[in-house]
């Protein structure tokens, strides 16, 4: 075996198995045969631990790859899909999470039948199931496999094509991903996430630091300028009307995408909800918030950089051009290490869908529909069925994505769409609309879904960017469930009561914090708004 080989292969192994050890360590005394120790961590979990846990569930390979990949094109006006999530962070932190926690909240639709009714929360349950199958977990999986591939060579070392070694590596990840998630339940994946969180920030922040260092002749600086003035127009944040992410986005489709990912969204609150108390909860969603702020130092300017070394060679197969500058740059010994982190972002956030989606069935559908009696031995049994069924069905499901014409990314944004806007309307419709009866809620529901399909999937020659769409299907959902809220009027008046579940103390540094995250993200607009 040749040397290098060798020494990455030990490099990856050896991160790998202290991840492996921190998590069994830090969960030995945990009751995972308890609903709230093996779905909500036993509602211990720290700020830090679950800013650790957000931000890995959130970024994985299809960020460092799909992302980098299209700012190798498309340059910084990308930023938009993570700088706005600090202030969707905000408003979670702020008003969302003290509510969830007031309610003693296990998943979001929950707060759906208390607010509507039990049918509004079995459709949402289901529809995130399938969203999660559909979209996520395979693109989570083809984007891992990509990046092992390219760094490892799998298809050479079994002697096969690269078509079969993507296969083969999209099964690794999804066994080795179900492990965490079936075995160790929400604290498992939590602990993990926490550890190669740290690693994603270090060995992402390495890739640019290094192709800067050469770049400047050994002045990370300079390499910086070189890199902008061969390109200034990559460092716009501004995105044009017919861009990839026009600017005007902001303000329609993506701060209501933003604020049901990052507040209502099962697989990312899930954490938060695991909080020990609301000062823990407030703590990890804005230390999250600063992290959104320094990422895209990680899966945006590695972009930018490519284009200064690659020009436009991987234009018509973007998402191949990260893991070439990872090779370019990155010294042998720390492939190996780099590797493992990419293997601890796709496990992280995988595992994190199967252990949201396993709540989301066994808690929502499963003691509500087939067993209201069952126990929570049977409960956490059922929970690890659905994370295998769901986990064998993404790893089928994840070469039929590859080839993104825009992208991995984007097409992970637009097939988003189909499920997350519909759910936000009637979710904040749940929060802010008093009126909306359970009835306007479930058409808004059904009519958002088959909106957003048509338009984006049949009638496709509208010319208007799916984004906008979000922004228009919103609107036109609130306007239906009026209209028929007027003809069938709202009967359940539910209210939110405190039920003693955690200390709803808040944490001293949420104002400061907040304001801070909320002034930096205007000033990236203003200091990168003009670069072209």
């Amino acid at each position: 075996m040749d040397s290098n080989l060798i020494i990455t292969l030990a490099s990856f192994v050896l991160f790998t198995t202290a991840v492996a050890f921190f998590t069994w360590y830090n969960l030995r005394k945990t009751n995972l045969t308890s609903s709230a120790g093996y779905f909500l961590g036993g509602r211990s979990l720290s700020g830090i631990v679950i800013a650790g846990s957000m931000l890995l569930t959130n970024i994985s390979t299809e960020h460092l790859i799909g992302m980098n990949g299209n700012s190798y094109v498309n340059g910084f006006i990308i930023i938009a899909w993570e700088v706005t999530s600090a202030i969707a962070l905000v408003i979670a932190a702020i008003y969302f999470i003290p509510k969830y926690l007031k309610m003693g909240l296990t998943t979001i639709p929950q707060f759906l039948e208390n607010r509507f009714d039990g049918l509004t929360r079995t459709l949402v349950a289901v529809f995130l199931i399938v969203s999660f199958v559909v979209t996520l977990l395979p693109i989570v999986l083809y984007t891992g496999a990509i990046s092992i591939e390219s760094l490892f060579g799998i298809s050479d070392i079994f002697g096969v094509s690269k078509t079969e070694g993507l296969w083969i590596t999209v099964v690794i990840i999804g066994v080795l991903g179900s492990i965490y998630a079936i075995f160790g339940g929400l604290k498992a994946v939590a602990y993990s996430d926490t550890i190669n969180g740290f690693g994603l920030l270090i060995g992402g922040l390495l890739i640019p630091f290094l192709a800067l260092y050469a770049i400047g002749d050994s002045n990370v600086w300079d390499g910086l300028v070189k890199v902008y003035e061969y390109a200034p127009e990559k460092f716009n944040v501004i995105g044009a009307k017919d861009s990839v992410l026009p600017f005007e986005v902001l303000f329609t489709g993506l701060i209501i995408n933003q604020l049901y990912f990052w507040g209502m969204n099962q697989t990312i609150i899930q954490r938060a909800l695991g909080a020990k108390n609301l000062k823990e909860a407030q703590k990890g969603l804005l230390i999250t918030g600063v992290f959104k702020i320094l990422i895209p130092l990680v899966i945006i300017l590695p972009g930018v950089i490519c284009y200064y070394y690659f020009q436009d060679t991987f234009y018509d197969k973007q998402d191949m051009v990260y893991p070439e500058l990872v090779k370019k740059v990155l010294p042998v010994w720390l492939v190996g290490f780099f590797a493992a982190v990419i293997m601890g972002a796709v496990l992280s956030t995988f595992n994190s869908v199967l252990n949201s989606a396993a709540t989301l069935f066994s808690v929502g559908i499963f003691k509500r529909h087939i067993d209201k009696n069952v126990s929570d031995k049977k409960l956490v049994r059922i929970g690890k069925l659905t994370s295998t069924i769901l986990a064998v069905t993404a790893i089928f499901a994840a070469p039929m994505v590859a080839n993104a014409s825009d992208g991995l990314y984007q097409l992970l944004q637009q097939l988003n769409g189909i499920f997350f806007i519909p759910i936000a309307s009637i979710l904040l419709a749940g929060f802010f609309m008093k009126k909306v009866s359970a009835i306007a809620a479930k058409t808004a529901l059904i009519f958002g879904l088959a909106f957003y399909i048509f338009m984006s999937f049949i009638y496709t020659d509208h010319g208007i960017h799916f984004v906008h769409l979000w922004g228009i299907e919103f609107v036109l959902n609130v306007i239906i469930m009026y209209a028929v809220s007027h003809y069938s009027p709202r009967i359940n008046m539910y209210e939110v009561t405190d039920v003693k579940a955690v200390d709803l103390t808040q944490w001293k540094y949420t104002k400061p914090v907040s304001i801070m995250l909320c002034v930096v993200t205007l000033l990236i607009y203003i200091l990168l708004g003009n670069n072209s």
